[in-house]
């Protein structure tokens, strides 16, 4: 599974973010750069093979795309719909053909997607983890991977940084599902979600143990048959974390989630739920956004944005939006 970010990879370990492609389609882009609209179709166009020349202008009231010789202007709608027709690969539109998870459709709660697709995210994560630590462990101290890792000791230091903010979204993940999700579920059948709760009690030692163990490996002598047979245990502690978060997010999504829909949420209900689920994860919204965001394939992360704009406020997604399209790239 591919990242919203991924065009182009300098390292297996550390992600890196779209970069100009040598020889890409130049597509310049006009608008005001304090303007939501102007911030989401630059987020959109680092999904796409191009190399974008953005132009901030005061005077365009709305974003102006400009290809080859074409001008494409109007709504949000009607430029992503353009970029897909030049760019089709990846969609960041749903189209019948590629809606398999049923976007929008039914009767599921909004709610629901916002579970899923933080799964989503969480697992590329754990999965991305899982691979750097097998890949340190093979070289147990005593070579060198990618150069842009620096060396072993400023290695472990990044992978601590990138376990950090991980943990920090799974806590979140959990808080947002015991204080709104499940109370929900509970109040239409009590006990249904009491084992979800437990298992996320279940984990937390597991999850601090492995924070123990970075910081104890950025001590030690790399190479040291004691540094090797931490980089090991490490390893294997990750793999256990990702197997029960990954059985315990299929068990949600086929056992709880669905019940959502039996709960019959009004329109303001819904719309109070969704606050309410913004608000418990307001760190993984706030500077870790990017990260998050870097866990979703590209169309995962257009409707993820899309539910964002919906449910908070103008300058909170103005906030986000700058985190990425701003950040150094």
């Amino acid at each position: 599974m591919g990242n919203c970010f991924e065009t182009v990879r300098k390292s297996a370990a550390e992600i890196a973010p779209s970069e100009l492609i040598k020889g890409s389609p130049v597509i310049k882009l006009y608008g005001p750069p304090n303007s939501i609209a102007t911030s989401y179709i630059r987020f959109a166009l680092l999904h796409k093979p191009v190399s974008l020349q953005f132009i901030p202008s005061e005077t365009h009231e709305t974003p102006v795309l400009i290809f080859q010789s074409e001008v494409v202007t109007g709504s949000v709608e009607t430029m992503l719909r353009y970029l897909d027709g030049k760019f089709p690969d990846p969609p960041l539109t749903i189209t019948t053909s590629n809606n398999v998870g049923g976007w929008y459709g039914g009767t599921t709660p909004m709610v629901v997607w916002v579970v899923v697709l933080q799964h989503r995210s969480l697992m590329w994560h754990l999965e991305r983890m899982v691979r750097w630590a097998e890949d340190m462990a093979a070289r147990g101290g005593k070579a060198r991977g990618d150069p842009a890792m620096g060396s072993p000791r400023m290695e472990v230091k990044k992978f601590g940084r990138n376990y950090s903010q991980l943990l920090q979204m799974l806590l979140e993940h959990a808080q947002m599902e015991e204080k709104v999700v499940f109370p929900i579920l509970e109040s239409a059948d009590r006990g249904l979600s009491k084992v979800a709760n437990e298992e996320h009690a279940r984990d937390l030692p597991l999850m601090n143990g492995i924070k123990e163990d970075i910081k104890s490996i950025g001590v030690l002598d790399s190479g040291s048959p004691v540094y090797q047979e931490f980089v090991s245990n490490l390893s294997s502690r990750l793999k256990t974390l990702k197997e029960h978060c990954k059985e315990h997010f299929e068990e949600e999504e086929k056992e709880l989630l669905p019940m959502m829909e039996a709960v019959e949420l009004s329109k303001s209900q819904q719309e109070k739920v969704m606050q309410q689920c913004m608000d418990v994860m307001r760190e993984t919204h706030s500077h870790l956004f990017r990260f998050f965001m870097e866990g979703l394939r590209p169309l995962d992360a257009m409707q993820y944005l899309d539910m964002i704009k919906r449910y908070c406020d103008n300058v909170r997604v103005s906030l986000m939006l700058h985190m990425i399209v701003d950040a150094p790239h």
